[in-house]
């Protein structure tokens, strides 16, 4: 980056440069983001007719295009560079077009907090890099969330540099292997890693002599003279096969070789899901608050991590021993519960043997509050006492400790690390959607924002769980650190400002193995093709198809006055994020897709009146405003009505059985249930190009990826496809089978419980050869929870108790 940043002053090039900044400080604003600095300087470009080159391929258009942020200053110019993913650059220009100089990143922050009017001279710095530095750090930017590979591949490489040393943690990390004081797979008779590789040889020609299919009941008392517990398979060529991947691990040390061996260890037994907010049940919640898409990725997590368990202990011998599963969802219970079952402290998970819902109150504090349901921005007092609450009643319900906490968003992440710090226990986190960046300079102005967000205490709290976190998962690349084009859900706590509060230099290692991407999948029993006409309920389907199209219903809007028109389909809750009033704009100015097409929308609500808060009362009254302005009451349907899981499943098909289309129009997604329910059932799906959805359609020549900011263009993409099916019949269907298949192949349970269990493996293996910092980088998180994030919930707790009349606690 030096040389090109110099090239511009070695060139004529530093008048464009100086042009840009002029043309920028005109506009009387400090402050651009890359889409302004962009259309800034394509507009230079275009003013001063310079070559096509120019915007892009000169010395100071490369420069431009790769700033994501510019702040002036009356003696500076100061740049965020970013010449590749993950890794951001600050460079100051000085007024003169002298200097053009590598600066370090806290000055960034002192002047993101001078451009507020918010400075001060002696700041809190969090920089966490001391605690990544010594750590083994992934090279290549493409291969971040590759974790799992690269840690194989490392501990595969260490193994071969100082055998002797990694056969012996190899050897006592199998050997304290137990559950509920079972031994497994090594008994005293096994001292050594050296005498391991020679017992795994002698077992082995043992087992070539029993028949393949011998219960390992059979040979158990052998193969214990031997120095082997029960755990390495439940018949002699089970056995055989798990003994034969450790000798080769030893011998070889090949990565594929490690991941095998891995899979078949059984050290999982017991799982904590923790997802507090909202309402957490499977009856009469879905489409309440915040709820809808964590609830149902939990739930069906939780069915498959039990299955998944179930045979893994069966293929390990071990149901005879009488081991099982236990996994439990811990959420929160709701005293005044609205009709729904979170008030049950108890609840068994469908389809399932022993996966169960426990529900802990927040026990503390003034009950007016905490009997009812609390927003996910206000719930931050409550989780330290719930955290130690809940601890007793999953020790309780475990009978012993978990192998496993798995977190969800910030507030679950953080109950989280308060458990798996006290009980000593593997923590995976999963954000689901981080809302740092989905509020634009929600840090900066963290202070305006405060009554209402509570940001302060949230983006620590984040801090705190991600760096805790032993691994992450996330669904999608972009995720994690974005595109060349945009910054990543977890870069933007890369470097960042909360003024008069801290400065966090290097909040997260972006290139840590602990990023694993781990897509989720989707019930197929709920959500299959429209094609699989032998899975369909003829009822069902009759019922959803004249709920979609014709039924006359208080909760529902508009009729249609030609059915057969091509429906275009929508499911999202009412946010300003999700965006339906721009698709319901884009429908409403295009004439061509109205000729053609209808419009059909699902949500929760179809009235202001039934908004929880003035956001969703402002998009709702929007979509009202758009039917009526455009007099699209002939050509939509909207339907205010929560349906349940079978009857969604059915509407999605029903739509393709007109050969209709699915639109995902948010102005972000981090990465799209629908989308995924959309696609396996047939339908082809356009959606938001920014965000996790560019990795689930994976482009397609761009052809179904949307910018939702620009309504002319989205509605020419789906005329030009809708062009495509009419001169080509098989078209539809050709798109339709693609996306049905790539969901089918990629996003699936199956592969996303095999890989969690992987890693809980994996990184407990690692935790035990490197427990050191780990260590140290949990009491630097102890100390922000206790001296930042403590002292700003106590403040969201006085301001609650104030808000009832309540006053202070004593």
């Amino acid at each position: 980056m030096h040389e090109l940043v110099q090239s511009v002053f070695d060139s004529d090039e530093k008048t464009a440069l100086r042009q840009l900044i002029y043309a920028l400080s005109i506009s009387g604003k400090r402050y651009f983001l890359r889409n302004e600095i962009l259309q800034t300087f394509a507009d230079y470009c275009h003013q001063s007719e310079k070559p096509a080159y120019f915007y892009h391929s000169s010395s100071v258009g490369r420069v431009i295009n790769y700033t994501h942020e510019i702040i002036l200053e009356e003696e500076n110019t100061w740049f965020v560079i970013r010449p590749k993913i993950a890794s951001p650059e600050v460079w100051r220009l000085t007024s003169d077009f002298t200097k053009f100089e590598l600066m370090k990143p806290p000055a960034l922050l002192d002047v993101s907090d001078r451009l507020v009017n918010r400075y001060q001279p002696h700041i809190l710095e969090i920089d966490l890099h001391p605690f990544y530095k010594s750590s083994p750090s992934i090279d290549d930017p493409r291969n971040i969330g590759q974790g799992l590979a690269f840690l194989n591949r490392y501990l595969c490489s260490q193994l071969r540099t100082d055998p002797q040393y990694w056969l012996e943690l190899l050897y006592l990390s199998i050997y304290r292997l137990q559950h509920d004081g079972i031994r497994l797979l090594l008994n005293d008779r096994i001292p050594s890693g050296i005498q391991l590789a020679k017992q795994v040889k002698l077992a082995i020609k043992f087992l070539s002599e029993r028949h393949p299919n011998e219960a390992y009941e059979k040979f158990r008392l052998d193969l214990q003279a031997l120095g082997f517990e029960p755990g390495w398979g439940n018949t002699a060529a089970r056995v055989r096969e798990t003994l034969e991947l450790l000798e080769r691990l030893i011998d070889t040390a090949q990565p594929a070789i490690l991941e095998a061996f891995v899979a078949r260890v059984p050290a999982v037994f017991r799982v904590v899901l923790i997802s507090i907010h909202g309402w957490v049940a499977q009856e009469d919640v879905l489409g309440r608050d915040e709820t809808l898409g964590q609830v149902i990725y939990v739930l069906e997590q939780a069915r498959s991590l039990e299955n998944k368990l179930r045979e893994e202990i069966k293929l390990a011998g071990l149901d005879l021993l009488g081991i099982k599963p236990h996994v439990i969802i811990l959420t929160r219970l709701i005293p005044n519960c609205e009709g729904t079952f979170c008030n049950l402290r108890l609840e068994k998970v469908q389809d399932t043997e022993n996966a169960w819902i426990l529900r802990v109150p927040f026990s503390e504090f003034n009950p007016e509050i905490t009997n009812n349901w609390i927003s996910k921005f206000e719930i931050w007092p409550y989780l330290e006492q719930f955290a130690l609450d809940a601890e007793k009643d999953l020790l309780t319900q475990f009978k012993g400790r978990p192998n496993l906490i798995i977190g969800n968003y910030s507030d679950g992440n953080l109950v989280a690390f308060l458990l798996s710090r006290r009980m000593k226990v593997t923590q995976c986190n999963i954000a689901h959607s981080l809302e740092k960046p989905k509020y634009l300079f929600s840090n900066l102005y963290w202070q305006d924002l405060e009554d209402q967000y509570h940001f302060s205490a949230q983006f620590t709290a984040d801090l705190i769980s991600m760096n805790a976190a032993d691994f992450i998962i996330t669904s999608s690349y972009q995720e994690i650190v974005g595109t060349p084009e945009t910054i990543g859900q977890y870069e933007s706590y890369k470097l960042f400002t909360m003024p008069h509060l801290y400065h966090v230099v290097d909040g997260i290692d972006l290139f840590s193995p602990k990023f694993n991407m781990v897509p989720p999948g989707v019930n197929e029993n709920i959500f299959f093709p429209y094609s699989q006409k032998e899975d369909r309920d003829i009822s069902r389907c009759q019922r959803v198809h004249d709920l979609l199209f014709n039924r006359q219903d208080p909760q529902i809007i508009g009729h249609l006055d030609n059915s057969n028109k091509r429906p275009i389909f929508a499911v999202a809750p009412i946010t300003s994020i999700k965006n339906l009033t721009g698709l319901a704009e884009c429908f409403g100015k295009s004439q061509a897709l109205q000729e053609r097409c209808n419009l059909i929308l699902l949500t929760s609500k179809l009235h202001p009146n039934e908004a929880t808060n003035p956001e969703e009362a402002g998009e709702i009254q929007k979509i009202h405003d758009i039917i009526n302005q455009y007099h699209l009451h002939r050509n939509i349907r909207w339907l205010g009505m929560r349906l349940p899981s079978s009857d969604l499943g059915e509407a999605y098909r029903v739509i393709a059985d007109r050969r209709g289309i699915y639109v995902h129009f948010a102005l972000f997604e981090a990465f799209g249930r629908s989308i995924l329910e959309a696609m396996i059932s047939g339908l082809p799906t356009f959606a938001t190009q920014f965000g996790g959805s560019l990795e689930i359609i994976e482009n397609r020549e761009d052809g179904f990826n949307l910018n939702p900011t620009d309504l002319q263009g989205t509605a020419k993409k789906i005329l030009e496809f809708l062009d495509q099916c009419d001169t080509h019949p098989q078209h539809w269907q050709e798109i339709s089978e693609w996306m049905s298949q790539r969901i089918r192949n990629k996003y699936n349970w199956q592969l996303h419980t095999s890989e969690l269990l992987s890693l809980t493996k994996i990184f407990s293996f690692w935790n035990f050869v490197m427990p050191e910092n780990n260590e140290a980088r949990d009491r630097y998180m102890e100390t922000l929870f206790h001296l930042i994030y403590k002292p700003r919930v106590e403040k969201i707790l006085e301001q609650h108790l104030n808000m009832k009349g309540i006053g202070n606690r004593e």
